[in-house]
């Protein structure tokens, strides 16, 4: 088996202990005179993020200790992988289960670095593991993934690049692949995506990826594939278009949890559509004041063409729902208004339906994956009207953005279809403890645990 970056199976391994504050006392009542004198001379008081090691005869590193706050919580390890000597430890501390898959989860995660351009100053320190728990792993790959595609530039991670990452998962995963691209997205009727993605010199294109049992559960999973944004003829100033390469984050969580659901084989019958473009400037671009048809037949005035990720999407979830799934899930970097109203760590949840909504939450409570529930206010769809066309994308007023972005696709899906919208940040601005600056996943495990509950597993 190959290990990810922070892990070994290697025997050489040192004593690494956990402790909280809470419970220091109580391990170092089990440690010699020695030990508890170095402890104090260093004042170590087990607080989050903090780490010691111990003195061996002869001067070497007998072990180590490192303090966390949650031990549920993944992020409460992170800063170890790196604030250890880069060598292998090994868990002495009786972790519960739970404890030991967030120690596990945290480390992979505190040990990444996107490695494409240039070689990590150092490398991490690496946990030993004698065999996997559970599905930490899997998740945990499941955020590199999302972490690495955010982090590439777009110069290599435009739609064509996405198109062969879907084509390699379903290689090998034994999934079907269906890629609408260029003017056959006209001839098949996905005139909102062409709109958008047209005036790049690549090619806008539908990634359709289906996978599984006809008879298990169906989920479609929907996924912003923006893969740079300019904001188009509404250009974005200097420092808005700075950062835009992930504005494919959302492509990067679906992508990302469709291959977590196929890796861990969940009893589920999977639809992931990816909607690829480039909102690019050039001189067939689609213009402000432009009325542009859909999939589901209503006519759009582009207010802005900056608000371009859910033009995409409304055609990809029109499509979507004549899949008929039991449940739809989307993932979109939407709006800056959303980091307004909650800042850059907890994504936007709109839903039509309270139970999804509810577990999605519960979810991602219990996985440490915080989101936050926003209200999907229909009256406020009066702020996207139009005079010449059913609604427009934006408008004039600067009240409730990422409330209109989400009343805006729920005008694309029927009452009946059981839905959830994530407007997602899937960016780090600087670097914390497992957390280092550039792309981040962000409600993807607590996605997959609701996808678990959804299948009965």
């Amino acid at each position: 088996m190959s290990l990810p970056a922070g892990f070994t199976d290697s025997a050489d391994a040192l004593p690494l202990y956990v402790v909280t504050r809470d419970t220091l006392a109580a391990w170092r009542s089990t440690q010699d005179a020695t030990v508890n004198a170095w402890l104090d001379a260093q004042g170590f008081e087990g607080a989050s993020f903090s780490t010691i090691t111990l003195p061996a005869a002869g001067g070497g590193i007998a072990a180590a200790v490192i303090g966390v706050t949650d031990p549920l919580d993944p992020f409460s390890y992170g800063h170890a992988p790196f604030a250890l000597p880069s060598r292998a430890w090994s868990l002495a501390t009786d972790l519960p289960a739970e404890a030991r898959a967030a120690l596990q989860l945290g480390w992979g995660l505190g040990s990444y670095r996107f490695e494409r351009y240039r070689t990590p100053l150092r490398a991490p320190a690496q946990l030993r593991i004698a065999q996997t728990e559970g599905d930490t792993l899997s998740q945990l790959a499941a955020c590199v993934r999302v972490r690495d595609l955010v982090n590439t530039p777009t110069e290599h991670m435009g739609p064509d690049q996405l198109e062969q990452i879907a084509c390699e998962i379903a290689e090998r995963f034994g999934a079907h692949i269906e890629v609408i691209g260029g003017d056959d997205l006209l001839t098949q009727n996905f005139p909102a995506i062409h709109a958008v993605g047209r005036a790049s010199h690549r090619a806008p294109r539908l990634i359709a990826l289906r996978w599984g049992d006809p008879s298990h559960p169906h989920v479609a999973i929907v996924g912003k594939g923006v893969c740079f944004d300019t904001g188009g003829l509404d250009l974005k100033p200097a420092d808005g278009m700075r950062n835009m390469k992930k504005d494919m984050g959302g492509a990067a969580h679906a992508i990302a949890l469709a291959e977590l659901v196929m890796a861990q084989r969940l009893p589920l019958r999977i639809t992931l559509l990816v909607p690829a473009v480039e909102n690019a400037v050039g001189p067939n671009a689609f213009r402000p004041g432009e009325v542009i048809a859909t999939r589901a037949g209503l006519s759009v005035e582009i207010d802005n063409t900056d608000a371009e990720g859910r033009v995409i999407l409304c055609d990809a979830l029109t499509y979507a729902v004549e899949q008929k799934p039991e449940l739809l899930l989307d993932f979109a970097t939407l709006t800056g208004a959303a980091r307004i109203a909650l800042g850059p760590d907890l994504p936007a949840l709109y839903s039509n339906d309270e139970a999804i909504a509810q577990r999605w939450l519960e979810a991602g409570v219990a996985q440490r994956d915080p989101l936050w529930r926003m209200p999907l206010w229909r009256p406020y769809l009066r702020y996207l009207a139009s005079s010449i066309a059913d609604i427009a994308n934006g408008g004039p007023s600067k009240m409730a953005g990422s409330i209109t972005a989400a009343v805006y696709l729920d005008r694309f899906v029927p009452p009946t279809q059981k839905w959830a919208h994530l407007d997602v940040y899937s960016w780090n601005d600087n670097d914390r403890p497992g957390r280092p600056a550039g792309g981040e996943a962000q409600g993807l495990r607590g996605a997959y645990a609701l996808l678990k509950r959804h299948a009965g597993v």
